[in-house]
């Protein structure tokens, strides 16, 4: 995969792609940010429900300060399918016609990525999906399908871990430059965050697995991907094969947030708002979104408002015009919404609760998992190793990856900020500390996959490559290895589920390969 740097492929300025956004959540934002910044493409229209949402997207990176125009703007995926479909019937009629998208990002609710990739995909743009894929293994194989069997287009999915300088660098590092010899085992954990969990997995949209999916998968399911990319992803796809793993075992349950952990003094409290704990309480609502965050006012800007904007949108709006006491109260009366035991339970499933207990969620995702991979010897010369994964909930760090890499002649550790490698056979160590984006998330992965995105669909239409060439020069990764990254979640899950060890090429079989052969 090329490097994150000023490499790209030579193309007219007003001949730079045009994006389509689905979902003007805060990924939707990331991914406009990130390719608005970068100069590569761009943001040409939004396809997203809430107005409010919409319109606040638009005028950050579309229309600015004028109107937004029809082709510029749309309530839902589904209607700019419509309007496209129409536009090319009409461009094909002779018609003057807009001009049209060349990509699309899709970065709505997980279990709705199905729908919209496949029914997107005989338009023949280029996509990139946030992750999961999907939310089960069968609309993942399905989406495959679609991308496969469509027009020629690229396809990427959001595993921004791929395409952080420190993580670009560290695969360098182990795979190409073989700083530590053979790989005999690599640890990796993923520190959740301690009211992040709380925020995203416990009072939010991704706290119920029948509503959403396992938190493997919907939190972790880049790591898993990271740790294949690092151990199984050859680096010559024309050449070599992957070294598939040989079992995948996993352990984890909901350890903390559960109805028994309820301090005694909060009493039959369900909403934070009305607690006797609300000042004290470390999951405290009031605590972690108002003095937090939103207290710090226009000090957010620089960086992100988020969380607070998932919460209530018109908070940046209110802050930004100089008026925090209507933020605040804005704030606080979302915080107050609250349910009962006579709320029907798709009212309550429907939405996050903000300002519910967190011991007195409707939750049930894990937050503590442990996953653990084995790799066999390989007639090809490949050595036996392993991997441990874990997901951990109660963090001070927040998202920033640490791990350690065990090979024949050194060692490795790393943190998201630095790779330190100590080399056995000279006893010497040896620090590097990867430029980083400022601001960035991901560790700058959030810019780079976009990059590389944007950079592939220059080279595509600048025909300096073929998609086949692009996807592999500047994504890195084909449709196959994202399902083979999902697929490893899935059996991680399955394992955990049963308490039994997978066996990944018999499970490969029975849930990919023979279902592609029947289809």
């Amino acid at each position: 995969m090329a490097p994150l740097m000023d490499d790209r492929p030579s193309q007219p300025q007003d001949c730079v792609p045009r994006f389509l956004v689905v979902g003007a959540g805060s990924r939707g934002n990331a991914y406009a940010r990130g390719l608005t910044e970068s100069g590569l493409g761009v943001v040409a229209a939004v396809a997203e429900p809430v107005e409010f949402k919409r319109r606040q997207l638009g005028r950050r990176y579309i229309w600015r300060a004028d109107e937004p125009v029809p082709e510029q703007e749309f309530d839902d995926w589904r209607d700019y399918l419509s309007f496209e479909q129409q536009r090319r019937e009409d461009e094909r009629a002779g018609k003057s016609v807009s001009p049209g998208i060349d990509a699309v990002f899709i970065c709505i609710q997980d279990n709705q990525h199905v729908h919209a990739v496949t029914a997107l995909a005989p338009l023949g743009l280029h996509v990139l999906c946030e992750k999961p894929l999907a939310t089960t293994f069968h609309d993942c194989l399905s989406i495959q399908k679609a991308i496969e069997t469509g027009p020629k287009s690229l396809f990427a999915i959001g595993h921004v871990l791929r395409y952080s300088p420190h993580n670009m660098m560290l695969r360098h590092l182990v795979r190409e430059k073989k700083a530590i010899g053979d790989v005999i085992s690599l640890e990796h954990t993923e520190p959740i965050g301690w009211w992040h969990f709380s925020h995203s997995y416990v009072r939010g949209y991704w706290r119920k697995e029948a509503t959403s999916a396992p938190s493997l998968l919907t939190k972790s399911c880049h790591d898993i991907d990271f740790i294949m990319w690092m151990m199984c992803s050859p680096l010559d796809h024309n050449t070599e094969q992957p070294h598939l793993p040989s079992t995948i075992s996993s352990s984890g349950s909901l350890k903390q947030f559960r109805r028994p952990q309820k301090p005694k003094a909060a009493g039959d409290a369900t909403n934070c708002m009305s607690c006797p704990l609300q000042e004290s309480c470390q999951y405290s609502a009031k605590r972690i979104y108002f003095d937090r965050h939103l207290a710090k006012g226009k000090a957010l800007a620089p960086k992100t408002f988020w969380p607070i904007d998932i919460i209530t949108p018109a908070v940046e709006s209110l802050v930004m015009n100089d008026k925090p006491e209507e933020a605040k109260t804005e704030l606080y009366k979302s915080l107050s919404e609250d349910y009962s035991k006579s709320t029907p339970v798709q009212d309550i499933e429907s939405r996050p609760w903000f300002g519910r207990c967190v011991w007195e969620s409707d939750n049930d995702v894990v937050d503590d998992q442990v996953v653990t991979f084995t790799w066999d010897d390989t007639e090809e010369g490949r050595g036996a190793k392993s991997a441990i994964f874990h997901m951990i909930a109660p963090t001070l760090a927040q998202c920033d990856r640490r791990g350690w890499i065990y090979g024949s002649t050194g060692e490795i550790s790393y943190d998201s900020k630095t790779i330190t490698v100590h080399d056995f056979t000279k006893d010497e160590t040896e620090v590097f500390s990867p430029k980083i984006p400022v601001n960035s998330h991901h560790g700058g992965g959030d810019v780079g996959i976009v990059q590389q995105f944007a950079k592939a669909i220059m080279a595509v239409h600048g025909k300096e490559l073929s998609v086949a060439q692009a996807q592999r020069e500047y994504i890195g990764a084909d449709a196959e290895e994202i399902i083979r990254s999902h697929a490893a979640v899935f059996a991680a899950e399955e394992a955990r589920r049963d308490q039994k060890v997978v066996h990944w090429s018999r499970w490969w079989q029975d849930n990919a390969a023979s279902v592609l052969a029947k289809e």
